[in-house]
Parts: C-alpha cells; structure tokens; sequence
C-alpha cells in the first residue's frame, strides 16, 4: 500500500466513483416478454432522478436506442419542475406544443397535462405530433396521480408493428404517404385558434404555408386544412425503419362505432374534424385500416402507473396510447429534441 502513488489513489478513487454510479441502478423488464420498456430502478432509496440523470446521460440514451422506452421507476421526482429540469439534463431542446390535435394545459414551462379527453374514452396508438413537418424525437411522461382504475399507457414498438403489415400495404403507403385532412370551428374539436396558438389569420396562412400545409378558409370563420406526410421513417442514428404516422388514429373508422356514426351524421365526411386518406386523396380501404390496427394491438404492451415514474419513449420506435379510467389521474408530459422528415426518410 506504501508503494501507490498520489496519481495512483486518484484514478483509484476516479474507478470507484464509476463503479458506484453503475451500482446505483438495476435494471429489468416487467416480465411480459417482451424488451420494451427497458425498467431502470434505484439499488438505494432517495436517489434523485435528476442527480442520477446527470452523471448518466450517455446510459439514459444508449438504453433508449437499444429498447425504444425506458420506464424509471422508484427515483425521487418531487414536482413539474424537478420533471422539467430532468428532460432539459437529458436532451438539448425541450419543445412547446404547438400545431395541437388534443386539449392539454399548460403545466410548467413546457411541461403539460397528458391529453385531457373524457376518462371513460380510450385513446389510439400514435407517434406524437408525426402529422407535422416536425416533431420531437422524444417524449417523456411523469405520474403524479394514478387512477383508481385504468389509465395505464400502453406502447408498441413501431419497428415490430412495421413487420406485421403486409409488405404490399406498406409500399402502398411509401408510394402513396397519408393526407391528414382537418376541419376547424364547426364547435367539434379544438378551434383554429388553440391549434396555431394565434387569431391572426395571416399568421396561419404563413405558417401553414413554411409546414407544407395546405390551407382553406371557409364561410363563419372556419378552417380546413390538407397535408401529406409520408407514412415510413428511418431513425437518424441506426437507419431502422418504423411504422410512423397517424394514419388510423386520425381515421374515422378508428372511433367507437356509435361515435363513428353520430359524427358522420352530423358532419358526412368531407366535413369531419379530422381523418385520413392515402396522399392522392383516395380513401384507405376498410381491410388495411384492420390490420394497421390490429398489427398494433399485437405489439401492445401495458403496465399500471406508480406514483412518480417518469416513461422516456424514443418516438421514432415507441407509439403511446391511453387505457380509460376512474377517479382522479395525472400525468404530465414533456417533449424534446426536433426533427423533421428530411431528417429520417431515406
């Protein structure tokens, strides 16, 4: 011991310092076979996930593009704020929700409320915001609140639901993409006004005109807007190709049936606060949107809140849904990092 030098000691305590970082956490799966989410736990009680989160970035996103959703449960995550301060210690750009398609409060900073629809209603599989021209390359979820029942958020892997489509059905969505057509202000759905987050019509038009949307205004102050995004992304840093768009959540066909029918009686379809054709404006058969569905619903994996788990999705692989529920739920969402379709189309 009498011949270690000071350097000696020094990179002695620098390896010992690593290694306790390293046994800080455990990982696992929750044991329903499949590697999504990834769980990562504190070994000790009181870690801060925000502490943690510093010295760990590099693991926190190799993890996430091994895995595509990471579930850290067990960190202590005291506020909004705390939420906050982990998303901004772990990306470069935490984003604002602009371009809306769902009511959401604002919260702190950037953080919101999750979607806030009627609890006894599900919510579909989407990749968050993979209607715009850009859109975060992650999302990050935080429960404050767990439901009495219900609420859970399932995932899937877009990658895996990818192969489940038949391979003729998706080169018809390469070659076609998917127009999402939008109708504002018939008093259905959020107002133009929440979405573009101005009442300055030049202010849409502007922005609509830079986002590669088209747009119409109608007669009593209203808003219909076309766009066609592609349907396929590849991930900027492995190439791997993911089923990622919104083509069946925006679908009418998607709605429970008594609300497909009320909506279509009151609206036809023309008129329709939203839904999805194939890029040429023709509609999506009947049969592709079941097995767009279903190939999701294979691919579904759910898991029951605990109170201060933060859910980091890679949105490129991970889609999100929403269980419905009972009593009171709360979680809050953060989005991060910008990207835009040339960033990820082959």
């Amino acid at each position: 011991m009498n011949n270690v030098g000071v350097r000696d000691l020094k990179r002695f305590k620098r390896k010992a310092l690593s290694v306790s970082q390293e046994l800080l956490v455990k990982t696992d799966y929750l044991g329903h076979g499949s590697r999504t989410p990834l769980v990562i736990r504190p070994a000790l009680d009181g870690v801060e996930l925000v502490t943690w989160a510093a010295s760990n970035r590099e693991l926190i996103e190799d993890r996430l593009l091994d895995h595509g959703a990471l579930l850290l449960r067990g960190f202590v995550v005291r506020s909004p704020e705390e939420f906050e301060q982990f998303i901004k210690t772990v990306s470069d750009h935490l984003l604002q929700y602009n371009e809306r398609s769902s009511p959401r409060k604002n919260v702190s900073g950037n953080i919101y409320t999750s979607t806030d629809y009627p609890a006894d209603q599900s919510i579909f599989f989407h990749n968050e915001n993979s209607y715009q021209s850009g859109w975060p390359l992650r999302i990050f979820f935080f429960c404050v609140t767990v439901a009495e029942q219900g609420g859970e958020t399932p995932i899937a892997d877009c990658r895996r639901v990818l192969g489940r489509i038949s391979p003729s059905i998706v080169a018809r969505f390469v070659e076609k993409q998917i127009m999402y057509v939008r109708n504002f202000g018939d008093g259905f759905g959020l107002p133009w006004q929440t979405v573009f987050q101005t009442a300055d019509k030049a202010a849409v038009e502007q922005y609509c005109l830079k986002s590669g949307i088209e747009c119409e205004w109608k007669s009593g102050d209203r808003l219909r807007t076309r766009q066609v995004r592609p349907a396929v992304a590849r991930h900027p840093r492995t190439g791997e190709r993911s089923w990622f768009n919104h083509a069946a959540f925006f679908h009418v066909s998607t709605l429970d049936p008594l609300t497909r029918e009320m909506m279509l009686e009151e609206f036809g379809e023309d008129e329709l606060p939203s839904n999805t054709y194939y890029g040429d404006g023709s509609r999506i058969e009947s049969s592709v949107l079941d097995e767009i569905r279903d190939a999701y619903a294979q691919e579904a994996v759910s898991f029951p809140w605990e109170r201060q788990d933060v859910l980091v999705l890679d949105n490129i692989y991970t889609a999100h849904s929403r269980s419905p529920y009972k009593g009171e739920r709360k979680v809050l969402v953060g989005m991060a990092d910008p990207l835009n379709w040339k960033d990820v189309l082959a």
